[in-house]
């Protein structure tokens, strides 16, 4: 779902152009989900350092 065609109770107006408090705060809402601070690069390079140590300890026994 975009922002470019809800239109804002408050003012009227598309939200996309965040014409007033309500319309920018939902378009940032939109467009910065809240992820718990945690992107999708950090989870993968965390992923790949625990299969390389599952991968090093299966390795070493």
């Amino acid at each position: 779902m975009s922002c470019e065609h809800l239109i804002c109770a408050r003012c009227a107006g598309p939200v996309v152009e965040g014409r007033c408090a309500a319309c920018r705060a939902a378009r940032t809402e939109m467009h910065h989900p809240g992820t718990f601070g945690v992107s999708p690069v950090l989870i993968g390079a965390l992923l790949l350092a625990l299969t390389l140590l599952i991968a090093l300890k299966i390795g070493l026994n």
